[in-house]
Formats: C-alpha cells, sequence, structure tokens
C-alpha cells in the first residue's frame, strides 16, 4: 500500500481514536463522557457476507511477536480496550469469563490495547481482571485490519472470525458474556 493510500486509509481510525474513550476531557458529541460510547448492536454477517480483515499483527504486552494468522483454524474473539475506558473495564470480568468458558472450544481470544500512555496501565488492567488471553499492542496501525470489513468504531469493540478467518461479527460497545456466547455459537453454526 502506498504512504498515501496508507495515510488516507488512517484518517478515519485516527478520527476515531481522538473520540474513543479516554482522557481528552469533553469531546463533541459525546454526551460529556469525553468517549464515544457503543450502543451494543451486534452484527453477524452471514457465510457469503464475511470478508478477510488485513494483516493483524504486532508486540505483546509482553514483548512477544504475535499475529492473527497464529490462530488459523480457530474462532477468535478480538477485543479493542483500553485501561483508561469504563466500558472496557466494566465489560473486562465478562471477557475473561466467556474466554475461560469457550477455552476447550477451540476459541482463542485476542485482545487490542489501544492508546495506553504506558504498557504498564495496560500490564496492571491485565492482572487486575485476571485476562487470560495475550493483547497485541496498538502501534497506530493494527486496526486498519478492519477498516475494509467491520470496522472498529468505538472503544470497546469486539470482533469475532470465523475459523476460515473471516470477520464473522462485531459488537460496539460493551459485551456481556452470555451474548458473546451465544455469537460464537452463532458464528460456529452458520
Amino acid at each position: 500500500m502506498s504512504r498515501r493510500a496508507r495515510q488516507a486509509a488512517l484518517l478515519p481510525l485516527s478520527l476515531v481514536a481522538l473520540t474513543a474513550c479516554g482522557g481528552f476531557g469533553t469531546v463533541s458529541g459525546t454526551g460529556g463522557k469525553g468517549f464515544v460510547a457503543g450502543d451494543g448492536v451486534v452484527q453477524v454477517l452471514s457465510k457469503g457476507d464475511r470478508e478477510r480483515p488485513g494483516d493483524l499483527s504486532g508486540d505483546t504486552l509482553d514483548g512477544d511477536e504475535l499475529a492473527l494468522s497464529d490462530f488459523a483454524g480457530k474462532i477468535v474473539v478480538v477485543n479493542v480496550w483500553g485501561s483508561w475506558c469504563g466500558p472496557c473495564r466494566a465489560e473486562a470480568p465478562a471477557l475473561a469469563d466467556a474466554a475461560a468458558d469457550l477455552a476447550g472450544d477451540d476459541v482463542q481470544f485476542l485482545g487490542v490495547n489501544l492508546r495506553e500512555s504506558s504498557v504498564d496501565n495496560a500490564r496492571a488492567f491485565v492482572r487486575e481482571f485476571s485476562i487470560p488471553y495475550p493483547s497485541i499492542v496498538d502501534d497506530g496501525d493494527t486496526l486498519l485490519a478492519f477498516a475494509g470489513t467491520l470496522p472498529v468504531q468505538s472503544v470497546p469493540t469486539t470482533v469475532v472470525l470465523d475459523e476460515e478467518g473471516l470477520v464473522a461479527a462485531r459488537v460496539l460497545g460493551e459485551v456481556s458474556r452470555s451474548t458473546l456466547v451465544g455469537i460464537v455459537g452463532e458464528v460456529r453454526n452458520r
């Protein structure tokens, strides 16, 4: 991808990042919350409407390299989060429970940590909520992987990929354990 095309693709995500959860004071259009809250809408795509995301890879919070392709053949739940995000903190126990519930079903969870002021804050979040799955540290380009499919439009966002690595579902905003387990079941059966 050319530099100009990459910059053009980054612009919408940059705008999302600037208006997402976080410490920027009052952001216009957010009702004084300082972040764009997802509304919890669930989208599940039929098999024929699913597309492959772009390359999603990076360094984990522990400094190891990890790529979405490392989980080939599994359903993958990708959660975009930040330790500074209230809804992310609220949904963290549900995600940890869902990851434990689905661990034996060939379902892999992967976090994408966004806009952290310090990786130590992200590590503390993982410890506090006993998050059992790895998280990639967003380098500013990581979320471009979803730009041509079901893009991340708020934080938190959860994207589910089917066993073929195709984007099958998305939840904008906080997700519950039961909703996520249900989405995974629906993705598996479609």
